[in-house]
């Protein structure tokens, strides 16, 4: 069963960065680029247990998916499932 799907202002700010970047090189291309990780949180939602664990925190409920070279931090609760950030893979998690 799908969980409600609600993104963090962090996260939403995370993607509205990334797409303003992309855009200054080709709007065309920052659209497309922002339709395929909006898919990826659809598809987290329906199967939240398919990320994994994400490395730096302990617990379960905090997952990754990643995308191209971003990782889609989310948290699993019983009915939801949390984007928390969007951020560059080659960056450690310090402050979720």
């Amino acid at each position: 069963m799908a969980r409600l799907i609600i993104w963090s202002p962090r996260a939403a700010d995370d993607l509205e960065a990334i797409c303003e970047s992309i855009a200054q090189e080709s709007e065309h291309y920052a659209r497309v680029f922002a339709a395929k990780p909006i898919r990826l949180v659809e598809h987290i939602a329906k199967f939240p247990g398919a990320g994994r664990v994400v490395p730096e925190y302990v617990g379960e409920n905090l997952r990754e998916r990643v995308f191209q070279s971003y990782r889609i931090i989310y948290r699993v609760k019983p009915d939801v499932v949390e984007i928390v950030a969007i951020v560059h893979a080659g960056r450690m998690l310090k402050d979720i």
